[in-house]
């Protein structure tokens, strides 16, 4: 089965949302072994949308739109999908129950009615996250036409929920995708490493670039997932072997993710003292649900009177070297593991720019160190390359501080100076 999926807003074209429902939809058609031939957006109207619709419906055998249920004026989907597939629209009884219910204690303005109208013969997408119910429906000539509400928050699980299940019967083959997460080697290198991985035609292997990190993607098409999975796993392992311990995880995203785990598991705690970073590091850490049992607390130590006060720093360290240091990044994270009672502390001090730094201490400096009350290890990241942004200096420090305490967890060597 091949497919196309149509995003509907003017605001999608207009940049002001970001659209990031084809995405979503793509991988869950790719899960079904189901082949994307395109993508496109259309804006908000009825003789574009039209237009679109019946390419989509000339090319492929499946449509899936995304937007323009709602209830307003420029909700155009459903009355331009249904008529250039042939189908009329129907008030739809127990979606008119649902929105009446959804509603119910509240200003039920006479428009909303129009969510409950769909295409005749339809099998109904409920919506459990909000109004709009989707749809799906066959054409007279076999095509098979899905629509789908465009908040991500709506769509997502009527996807996973509803749609997915409708699509599985057509599906012959099923794909399987494993992530191989690899931090400390870039994109180039890696690819030379497994380029003979790559021209596999099943299953595959392909490296992709992150913000200061890469993966390898290997995918397998095959009768069941079970089987798709057993394609893949000799693959990632051999990934695995190659690059060593630059790889921090196999489908576990984030190297935020990867470290609360295992702290989790180990039953060890974490506190940082960020300069720089502002308070960035914290945030990823906590960003991570479950954190409250790994993360002890966070300092934010911009000023030196304050890396004094809160951290214990000596003023006599500080003046002698300054804060961008490996020594104050030293006494940054011993202080904070001090104040904190906890296993690991993280100290990190930079310059992130764009101003501020010198020729001995150029903009892009950063100190990582980590000490566990025994010993501090500090690692230093200097700027290489095409200038980068300040956004850029800070996510990359947080990630080498993340990948420091991961190789401790680990019992792997951490960087030194």
């Amino acid at each position: 089965m091949q497919a196309e999926i149509l995003s509907v807003g003017t605001e999608l074209l207009l940049g002001q949302t970001v659209n990031t429902d084809t995405a979503i939809v793509a991988e869950a058609l790719s899960e079904l072994g189901i082949d994307v031939l395109h993508t496109a957006v259309v804006r908000d109207n009825a003789k574009r949308l039209e237009d679109a619709v019946r390419s989509a419906l000339e090319h492929a055998d499946l449509l899936i739109t995304t937007g323009g249920l709602g209830p307003t004026g420029d909700d155009l989907t459903k009355e331009t999908v249904a008529a250039a597939a042939g189908k009329k629209l129907v008030l739809d009884e127990g979606s008119c129950e649902r929105l009446c219910s959804y509603f119910a204690g509240g200003e039920m303005t006479e428009n909303q009615i129009k969510q409950a109208m769909l295409p005749e013969g339809c099998t109904v997408l409920q919506n459990d996250n909000g109004t709009a119910p989707g749809c799906a429906f066959e054409t007279a000539e076999g095509k098979t036409v899905i629509m789908l509400p465009g908040p991500p928050s709506e769509l997502l699980p009527m996807l996973r929920e509803r749609a997915v299940p409708y699509l599985a019967r057509f599906s012959k083959s099923v794909i399987a995708s494993h992530s191989v997460h690899v931090y400390g080697r870039g994109e180039a290198a890696v690819a030379l490493l497994v380029d003979d991985l790559t021209q596999n035609a099943n299953p595959t292997a392909a490296p992709y670039a992150k913000e200061g990190e890469m993966f390898v993607r290997v995918t397998a098409k095959a009768a069941t997932k079970a089987e798709a999975d057993a394609l893949c796993a000799p693959v990632v392992e051999e990934i695995r072997r190659r690059v060593g311990n630059f790889v921090y995880s196999v489908d576990i995203d984030t190297l935020e993710e990867t470290v609360v785990r295992e702290l989790i598991r180990q039953g060890k705690t974490l506190a940082t003292a960020e300069s720089c970073t502002g308070g960035l590091l914290a945030k990823r850490l906590t960003d991570v649900p479950g954190s409250s049992a790994a993360f002890e607390m966070g300092c934010v130590t911009y000023a030196n009177r304050v890396k004094e006060m809160l951290l214990g720093v000596p003023h006599e360290t500080l003046g002698t070297y300054g804060a961008v240091s490996e020594q104050i990044a030293c006494a940054m994270a011993e202080g904070v593991l001090r104040k904190s009672g906890a296993d690991l502390g993280i100290g990190i001090t930079g310059i992130a720019g764009p101003a501020g730094g010198t020729a001995e201490k150029p903009v892009g400096t950063v100190y990582i160190a980590l000490s566990d009350g025994n010993r501090t290890w500090v690692a230093k990241k200097s700027p290489f390359g095409r200038t980068k942004s300040r956004e850029w200096h800070r996510h990359t420090a947080s990630s080498k501080a993340l990948d420091m305490v991961r190789r401790y967890l680990a019992g792997l060597p951490v960087d030194e100076i």
